[in-house]
């Protein structure tokens, strides 16, 4: 009997597959679908203080690993993407509310009103490629994002969780910094900046001209980083970036995460990605002798 439990800090998750931030999450319809189709996890669009329209069109397009976007963080704000969370307050699934703030005060007060919107974790995304003032000037800033872990944590009694980028060069002190702050948990990875030139124009195709490339093309990455990060500190992780299969799961697990995000593979293999994904990680449990997460978690580590 294979079993696909995990645990991220106080958090308890049936299975290891999360939804990412910015996938299917946009009202509580689109999160209760994602929780049908078996996500062991939900994680929100990212939220601010205020609406915002994000960039003009186009902000997606598909290249030839992968899709490359660049959003600019669209959402209506925290009060009325309160009134999508209220509806899931008697889900069973665990619902993580992502939250994007340029100093500590705002990222404070976006993660009260999530805690009493009734989610039951925090992710900051402090990592955006393309989001100026919300992204990479804070989550490559390890005094500033101390202070914001920090004074989330004197706020709220939430389990907090710090999204990072691949796209920085300091990713081991940002981590220390976290874990130092009293961060729960460590996701990795945020998208990668990338761009695409369309050659009969001579222009970028992006609106925003450069975006954050998502897919497979990005899971050696993703994995690099989680490694990296495992042997920096004692936090669990959350491993992100290109996860389609259940193969793709437990390299993640192995590298030292404790679950997965999904995100471009609910476009690439449909909403069920989730079931589809924990049975192919508990049919190449059972024919390689794994009964449980826990064995596969930091395998390569070790």
């Amino acid at each position: 009997m294979v079993d696909l439990s995990t645990t991220i800090g106080s958090l308890r998750l049936k299975n290891p597959t999360m939804l990412a931030s910015g996938i299917m999450d946009e009202d509580a319809g689109s999160m209760q679908r994602m929780i049908h189709s078996g996500a062991g996890a939900i994680v929100t669009k990212s939220i601010g203080i205020q609406a915002r329209e994000g960039y003009p069109n186009p902000t997606v397009i598909e290249l030839e690993c992968g899709l490359l976007n660049a959003m600019g963080l669209p959402n209506p704000g925290i009060d009325l993407y309160g009134e999508e969370l209220q509806q899931l307050r008697n889900t069973k699934v665990p619902i993580i509310g992502s939250i994007y703030a340029a100093d500590a005060n705002e990222f404070v007060t976006l993660a009260v009103k999530m805690q009493q919107f009734g989610v039951n974790a925090l992710e900051l995304n402090v990592s955006c490629p393309h989001a100026k003032s919300y992204g990479l000037e804070v989550g490559s800033d390890a005094v500033l994002l101390h202070e914001i872990v920090s004074s989330i944590k004197q706020h709220c009694h939430l389990p907090v969780f710090v999204k990072v980028s691949p796209n920085i060069m300091n990713l081991v002190e940002i981590v220390q910094a976290a874990e130092t702050a009293h961060a729960d948990a460590i996701v990795a990875i945020n998208t990668v900046k990338a761009m695409k030139i369309d050659i009969e124009t001579a222009h970028p195709m992006l609106a925003n001209k450069t975006g954050g490339y998502s897919g497979k093309a990005i899971k050696p990455i993703g994995v690099r980083c989680v490694y990296d990060i495992a042997h920096a500190v004692d936090i669990p992780i959350i491993g992100v970036g290109g996860v389609t299969t259940g193969e793709d799961a437990i390299e993640y697990l192995m590298a030292g995460a404790s679950a997965v995000q999904i995100g471009s593979a609910v476009y690439y293999r449909g909403p069920e990605v989730f079931t589809t994904v924990c049975d192919e990680m508990k049919t190449w449990m059972k024919n390689h002798r794994y009964t449980t997460i826990e064995e596969l978690i930091g395998a390569a580590c070790r």
